[in-house]
């Protein structure tokens, strides 16, 4: 199949911002990765979606967005417009040369027990906006057909492990407000599954109790020390003992619902960095083998603490930053957005029996045309 060339796009349950990023592929191997751009949300912008995020519990129809809810599709429409708009005009990209973007929009609830997932966001005026194609909605078919609709990235991260020289098998770890996993081994699909809450508690917690908006490279979580009674607690929820494919809601977790005790700010960011880490631990029995090396992106490699700690967990085996594998732990997941993009105008299955939990491989996403 012809090479072509597609925009990504991510805004994260962790509420930082904007990634855009470019790649050239023809939606089975990644054959460039081009230029990256990011936007900041403001904290106006965050506390919009956090609003959105709490007013969402009540949706019962993933086409309704009623108040907030609908200012928060707004707000997604239009951010994500200006980062791809800046990444263009910074890198002379004309709209001719980009086939497709791939736009996920903002996630405001996943239950797909109830078969309800919503990620607000307009493809289509995106697309008239940018004029290119912009292919969105990507976890509704998944849904809809009885999976989790999550995690989406694994057949992408299929792909961009072929690009790299690591002893198999190969575990690709995003660590964004929720951590997924990707279990790859040169088998036909990959396998994987959400671990359980990533820096979203951790983030939580910085906020409410020092107003900061994380713990910069794990330096308050470094002086603290981990309450090992309460993480078994938590990890005693039946989702831990699950096997592969599951998928989590950012709010499954939440301090209301784990009875957080009044720990010190070190001790608390400390557990709950724990916490995260232990999790990806306990999902190691459940995949096909141990993995030998394991690659992590998302705002979780940034943080040196969590990345001791998985080394720690996760030995014998290899830990390292996507940076440090040559890829973007940054922009990882625009990278993602933009291949599956690429299936998605193709017609390839995005979502499998061993990612959601679908029936069987499943095409996805909905093409809005300029």
């Amino acid at each position: 199949m012809t090479v072509i060339r597609a925009i990504g796009l991510m805004s994260g349950t962790s509420f930082d911002g904007v990634d855009a990023a470019v790649i050239e592929t023809d939606g089975e191997r990644i054959t460039g990765f081009g230029p990256t751009a990011y936007r900041p949300f403001s904290d106006d912008e965050r506390n919009l979606l956090r609003q959105a995020l709490a007013a969402a519990v009540t949706l019962t129809d993933r086409r309704a967005r009623p108040g907030v809810i609908g200012e928060a599709e707004a707000l997604t429409t239009q951010t994500h417009a200006e980062t791809v708009e800046r990444l263009m005009a910074e890198h002379a990209i004309a709209p001719a040369d980009i086939a497709v973007v791939g736009f996920h929009g903002q996630t405001v609830i996943h239950n797909p027990l109830a078969r309800l997932t919503v990620q607000v966001g307009d493809g289509a005026a995106l697309a008239k906006r940018l004029g290119i194609a912009v292919a969105h909605d990507f976890r509704a078919n998944d849904v809809a057909a009885g999976g989790q609709g999550a995690p989406l990235v694994p057949v992408f991260h299929r792909a961009i492990v072929a690009t790299v020289d690591r002893p198999h098998p190969v575990a690709v770890l995003n660590i964004g407000g929720v951590a997924n996993v990707t279990f790859c081994d040169g088998g036909p699909d990959p396998i994987a599954c959400d671990t359980g809450p990533g820096n979203a508690l951790i983030d939580d917690f910085m906020r409410a109790r020092t107003g900061a908006r994380y713990d910069d490279n794990g330096d308050v979580a470094a002086t603290g020390r981990p309450d090992a009674r309460f993480i078994d607690r938590v990890l005693g929820h039946p989702f831990f003992g699950q096997r592969p494919p599951k998928s989590l809601d950012r709010n499954a977790f939440a301090f209301a619902n784990i009875g957080l005790p009044e720990f010190s700010v070190c001790d608390g960011a400390a557990t709950l960095s724990a916490l995260t880490v232990e999790a990806v631990g306990r999902v190691v029995p459940h995949l096909p083998a141990p993995p030998r090396a394991w690659i992590v992106g998302g705002g979780g490699a940034r943080n040196a603490t969590l990345m001791r700690m998985l080394a720690a967990r996760l030995k014998p085996a290899s830990v390292e930053t996507a940076d440090q594998a040559g890829w973007s732990a940054d922009a990882l997941e625009a990278q993602a957005f933009a291949f599956l993009a690429v299936r998605c105008l193709r017609g390839l299955p995005i979502t499998f029996p061993t990612t959601t939990g679908a029936p069987k491989p499943l095409a996805g996403g909905v093409v809005a045309r300029p």
